[in-house]
């Protein structure tokens, strides 16, 4: 499947139909103090309007305040004790089906046959588990997997069908226990996370991509031959797992798709999309501007949260695509847009920091000079 090979310019959106690019911001020009309201605008990928307000700081009524205080008394401390109980249960899994394993480099154990399917079957199942006891009871998958003729290449074989990488949108740390109850993928995380007590046997055992994100120096381009290489070993052995990427690189409040890095399609290899979305009423499960802590509060207390998940056909690229990653990734992207109803956005990471910082009182101009 290919769309158009062109790029457009941004322009200012007229709507949520995924048609126009939110402009990015005068950065030069950004005044040190604004009003929430034109933050607002101004940074709308990253702008919240649930019942809890910018960075879940907003008053509530007397009513849900009680609300709130019950669900943490009761609903609250089960829902932790729960989640932690599953997570060892994953962990005590993969170190039974570890044991006598051989043992990689990283102290990567290698899993194969019967022992990587039980392994990886009990991750999907407990991931599922752990989506339940966060709320999210139910969640519809819209499957639109089945390829028209017309999209696959003719010459394109059997073996070389197989997509390389996930591509989804970014909207919550929830994302990735989605990904891992579907598909049990590989992700890229930080080296220390390798480390981290339970987590890193569960990491390892998912074969994950491990990288030293806090440097900036040239390892950043051996993090990408990393990535690539991975998923073009992933398009070629249907044993290896599919390696989970979020090209824009940071969450929004899910209503904006921004800018693709282009990692994830310097494979040249096919790529499975998957939009996620979140419904919500009162407490949106989106991972924008609010504390970590205090998102995990809310999301904990609130007894039902809702995600909505469609999975698109297999992105086959065209010649022109794999000769240049820019292109392959900027038509994903608004394949991605119109299908999920999302609006494009040239926005990233430096201008949430911005908007972060001017929530909090400081000047977004200086965390920008910081940045560059």
């Amino acid at each position: 499947m290919a769309v158009d090979t062109a790029t457009t310019a941004p322009s200012q959106p007229e709507g949520g139909d995924g048609a126009g690019e939110a402009v990015r911001p005068l950065l030069s020009g950004a005044p040190a103090i604004e009003e929430d309201e034109d933050l607002d605008v101004r940074y709308a990928p990253y702008a919240r309007r649930d019942a809890y307000g910018p960075m879940g700081r907003g008053p509530l009524p007397a009513a849900q305040v009680a609300r709130l205080m019950f669900a943490a008394a009761v609903l609250l401390p089960l829902r932790l004790i729960a989640g932690m109980l599953l997570v060892v249960a994953y962990y005590l899994v993969c170190r039974v089906f570890t044991l006598f394993a051989d043992v990689g480099e990283e102290g990567r154990p290698r899993l194969h046959g019967w022992r990587r399917e039980a392994c990886l079957g009990a991750g999907r199942a407990l991931s599922r588990a752990m989506l339940f006891v966060f709320g999210f009871y139910w969640i519809p998958v819209c499957d639109r997997r089945v390829p028209n003729a017309e999209d696959v290449p003719e010459n394109q074989s059997e073996e070389l069908e197989r997509p390389g990488a996930i591509v989804s949108n970014h909207v919550s740390y929830v994302d990735i226990l989605y990904h891992m109850s579907a598909s049990s993928p590989s992700f890229v995380a930080k080296n220390s996370v390798s480390k981290l007590p339970l987590i890193g046997l569960i990491s390892k055992c998912l074969r994950c991509i491990f990288v030293q994100r806090e440097s900036k120096g040239s390892d950043s381009r051996g993090v990408s031959g990393d990535v690539t290489e991975r998923v073009q070993e992933v398009s070629q052995y249907k044993n290896s797992p599919m390696v989970l990427l979020f090209p824009e690189g940071t969450t929004t409040n899910g209503d904006y798709l921004l800018p693709f890095k282009t990692g994830a399609f310097l494979a040249k290899a096919p790529v499975q999309p998957v939009i996620l979305r979140y419904p919500y009423s009162r407490f949106s499960p989106a991972w924008d501007s609010i504390d970590g802590k205090r998102h995990v509060f809310f999301l904990l207390c609130q007894f039902a949260n809702y995600m909505e998940v469609v999975r698109l056909p297999v992105y086959y690229p065209s010649e022109q695509e794999k000769e240049d990653p820019r292109i392959y990734a900027n038509n994903v992207r608004k394949m991605l847009a119109t299908e999920g109803n999302l609006v494009l956005s040239n926005l990233g990471l430096a201008e949430k920091r911005m908007y972060h910082a001017a929530l909090n009182g400081n000047s977004p101009r200086a965390l920008h000079q910081k940045d560059d």
